[in-house]
Order: structure tokens, then C-alpha cells, then sequence
């Protein structure tokens, strides 16, 4: 019988960042409407000031560091795509719709012949 283990660290200082961030997030969206009197100004100030806030205390926590690895991650994972030429896309894209249109052919004829045998020959409805 095998056994995985998933371990999670999730220490005091990393909830009590995510705490902190998101009472940043919360206190940005806050101030921005009830700066709404100062003018738009004032409250884009305090809205970006608060968001860059909240995002560099969530990049400083594990969660955020593991999301920004993640990303990267990703990132160099898409730089090894092989993107088709034009003329490969343009052949596959002619494929998928002479697919497409032998499907819709074969489904239409595959409807009618059950419409014919059920409704003419077994029910008789249509004569």
C-alpha cells in the first residue's frame, strides 16, 4: 500500500502576510470611495498605492514566491512551443472544416435515413 504525503507549511508569518495583504487590498477599495470627494485623483492614489501595497506583501510570503516560480515557470515551458508556419495552419485550419462539413454530411443523411425508416416504413405517418 503506498502512501503520499502532502505537506503544507503554512507558518504564523506567512497567514499573518496573507492577512496583510488582503486587509491592504480590502483598506485600497475603502479608500478609494471615501476619497470620492477629493477628487479622482486622490482616489486612483490611494487605490494603486494600496493594490502595489498588497501585492509586494503577498510576493514576500511562501504562497507568493511560489506563485512567481510558477510563473515563471510556465513562462519558460511556453518558450519551447514550436508554433506552426502560416502554411501548416492554414492546411490544418482546411482540414478541421472539411472534417467539419463531412460530419454535418454524414449526421444530415444519418437523420433522415432513421426519419424514413421510423416515420414512413415502421409508423407509416407520412403516406
Amino acid at each position: 500500500m503506498a502512501t503520499s504525503e502532502v505537506q503544507t507549511v503554512n507558518t504564523g508569518a506567512d497567514k499573518a502576510k496573507l492577512a496583510a495583504a488582503a486587509g491592504l487590498l480590502l483598506a485600497a477599495f475603502v479608500a478609494f470611495y471615501l476619497l470620492s470627494g477629493k477628487g479622482a485623483l486622490a482616489q486612483w492614489a490611494a487605490l494603486i498605492v494600496g493594490v502595489v501595497a498588497a501585492v509586494a506583501v503577498f510576493g514576500v510570503s511562501e504562497p507568493g514566491r511560489q506563485l512567481v516560480a510558477f510563473g515563471r515557470e510556465a513562462w519558460r515551458e511556453t518558450r519551447k512551443v514550436v508554433w506552426p508556419s502560416r502554411k501548416e495552419a492554414i492546411q490544418m485550419t482546411a482540414y478541421v472544416f472539411a472534417f467539419v462539413v463531412i460530419m454535418a454530411l454524414f449526421l444530415w443523411l444519418t437523420d433522415k435515413t432513421v426519419e424514413w425508416l421510423f416515420y414512413d416504413l415502421i409508423l407509416g405517418w407520412r403516406k
